[in-house]
């Protein structure tokens, strides 16, 4: 770019940098960022190209989130090593963000899916899908753990993960397969919290990968004890192997107003 000494006007600066002249009007008149000149016959503000590459940085941090006061600091001991640190500082931030935006958008698959499942689903039939592995937080309950129980358990643990919102996580409750194959069908032993994106680590439950019979109850819960009857029959007739855990997820609670519609959604593992 030739004549780079040659001053530029407000308007001229601004549009070289994308913004409003307004916002390098206030930036003016809070000492963050002053013209290199002023006309001092009209008072009209001009600037150098070589002022760029610093409205770039306060840009930048504006685009960050930065505040006006923390800028300021930064104007004031401006130089590689301050720079750095905050940029640091920031990524920091922008990190937890990304990590934060890609939960919620795993949550909104995950009810999408389930949206998409209501929409096509038989809730007579009984079908066999291909699952991967997942991490899941369990806590341990029995039949005489109640509800108000339950409920401090979860929380510890939404706490615990600093989920903060209980949309940020899919829950649901685990029955062994023996108790099934036993006929206590109200052998509740844990309840889970599927977070996304969560990596393996001691304590966490891991589903295997591999098939899974899936079926659904639609309904109130003293109704499911049949279900489970019919899907065990439907596996020795089939000559599949069920073991581990059945983890039960109702899929609709967002779109139904009466226990009678609630839906219920049940997989088990298969023995290849």
């Amino acid at each position: 770019m030739k004549n780079k000494d040659k001053l530029l006007t407000i308007g001229q600066f601004a549009s070289m940098h994308g913004i409003n002249k307004k916002t390098l009007m206030w930036y003016d008149e809070t000492g963050l960022f002053k013209p290199a000149a002023v006309n001092p016959e009209n008072g009209y503000r001009c600037y150098s190209y070589h002022q760029s590459p610093i409205l770039e940085t306060i840009l930048l941090l504006r685009e960050l989130g930065v505040s006006i006061h923390e800028i300021q600091a930064f104007m004031q001991n401006r130089s590689a090593a301050s720079l750095k640190s905050l940029l640091e500082e920031k990524i920091t931030d922008l990190d937890t963000q990304l990590t934060h935006l890609q939960a919620v958008r795993a949550t909104l698959c995950t009810h999408r899916q389930n949206m998409e499942t209501l929409l096509s689903i038989d809730l007579s039939g009984i079908s066999i899908v291909e699952k991967e592995e997942r991490c899941l937080v369990t806590v341990d309950i029995d039949q005489n753990t109640s509800f108000e129980q339950e409920v401090e358990l979860i929380t510890a643990e939404t706490e615990k993960y600093h989920l903060g919102r209980l949309h940020k996580a899919s829950y649901g409750s685990m029955i062994s397969v023996a108790s099934l194959q036993c006929g206590r069908f109200d052998d509740y032993s844990r309840l889970f919290i599927e977070i996304p994106f969560l990596p393996y680590q001691a304590g966490l439950h891991l589903t295997p990968g591999g098939k899974y019979l899936r079926a659904f109850h639609k309904g109130a819960w003293d109704g499911i004890p049949k279900r489970y009857q019919e899907i065990l029959a439907y596996a020795k007739e089939h000559g599949l192997k069920l073991h581990g855990y059945s983890y039960e997820m109702g899929i609709n609670e967002n779109v139904i107003d009466q226990i009678g519609d609630y839906i219920v959604q049940i997989e088990i593992p298969v023995a290849e």
